[in-house]
């Protein structure tokens, strides 16, 4: 082990050749790493300032567990219930039984790291971002506590989220898709998704005083989530999430039909897309309903987010800009829309012909 530096503290260099510094605080011995002497000596400097002036982080006996629980209660009222609900199992699935019963005093960046590995050599690569994230934004309020002295995810690789390309169905298999489905109970729910391009949850608490006939547009302000096997309706994911879309025609018709017949059945419910008892449906009956319909008709299976895919592939496939359908979708920015559409964009034919024509 190299020898330290007069005035620097115990600094040592570890056998793995990282470097370690140590510090006695109130009878408890403080540690810290690094890859460099720079690096801890600057992290022992700050272990330094923070016990001259009692703010030293002190974990105690504190798990990964505790830190996670204690987050996610007290944090509860200022995510959205979706949100909570993701964060809650993904750290139950995939964060408890890794890191749950490290010390904060020794939850080390390469720790994280290899767990987040783990779960995308599964082949999870949206669930390892994720649990980045409900680690990361735990790990902050940690630190607000005193429990962490510094958030260790941020020296950890944020897992990069490779999105999957979403199977779609051609214009053919769209028409024999609504021909077929016409007879269905759920057919004027999965012709508006297609034609709106709203997410199923947006369509599920639609009221009719959202629906404009007149106008043929519908105004997307709620929004019911699946959260712990309950149905809840919140506000939409992001300001842009509200939003009015406007409808083709037909599909005005289909809303108008499907007014008829609520009428006529005398159901007491103001919700568009009620189940038989007028209560909000829930998701997973449409998700049911539409793989069952899809195997009888012979198509290649969609969920009901695939209808919103298939709206917008559509589009874009049709030469419609791309800040139209961003909009459409309620997507936060435009940015969203080219990352997951990037393959259905039209080719740039214009484009080309016009630099021909500079060219020459």
């Amino acid at each position: 082990m190299a020898r330290r530096a007069r005035g620097e503290g115990s600094i040592t260099q570890r056998q793995d050749g990282r470097w370690q510094a140590s510090l006695q605080v109130g009878g408890v011995r403080r540690t810290v790493y690094g890859a460099t002497r720079t690096e801890v000596v600057r992290k022992l400097a700050e272990l330094r300032r923070q016990a001259s002036s009692d703010g030293l982080a002190d974990p105690g006996k504190r798990t990964v567990n505790d830190m996670l629980t204690t987050w996610l209660e007290t944090a509860g009222p200022t995510l959205r219930p979706a949100t909570w609900d993701s964060y809650s199992r993904t750290a139950d699935r995939y964060l408890r039984p890794t890191l749950g019963d490290t010390r904060l005093a020794h939850l080390q960046p390469a720790r994280i790291a290899t767990c987040l590995a783990r779960i995308e050599r599964e082949g999870h690569w949206r669930t390892a971002a994720l649990a980045y994230a409900a680690l990361h934004r735990a790990c902050v309020f940690a630190v607000r506590w005193g429990w962490l002295s510094e958030n260790p995810c941020d020296r950890v690789q944020r897992p990069r989220y490779r999105a999957e390309r979403k199977q779609v169905w051609r214009p053919e298999q769209v028409r024999a898709f609504l021909e077929g489905s016409q007879e269905h109970w759920l057919y004027p729910l999965w012709y508006t998704a297609i034609a709106s391009g709203c997410r199923l949850g947006e369509l599920l608490a639609l009221h009719w005083q959202d629906v404009d006939f007149d106008g043929a547009t519908i105004t997307i302000a709620k929004t019911l989530h699946r959260v712990a096997g309950r149905v809840v309706t919140g506000e939409p994911k992001t300001a842009s999430g509200q939003r009015t879309v406007t409808l083709p025609p037909e599909a005005t018709q289909v809303l108008r039909q499907q007014r008829g017949r609520q009428v006529l059945a005398g159901v007491a419910t103001d919700l568009v897309f009620p189940n038989g008892e007028g209560k909000p449906l829930h998701p997973s009956t449409v998700e049911h309903a539409l793989r069952r319909e899809c195997e009888r008709l012979g198509l290649p299976p969609l969920t009901p987010h695939g209808l919103r895919h298939l709206h917008a592939s559509l589009l874009l496939a049709e030469g419609v800009p791309l800040p139209a359908v961003s909009r459409r979708l309620g997507h936060a920015d435009t940015g969203v829309t080219a990352r997951v559409y990037a393959h259905a964009v039209r080719a740039d034919d214009e484009g080309a012909q016009a630099i021909a024509r500079a060219l020459r």
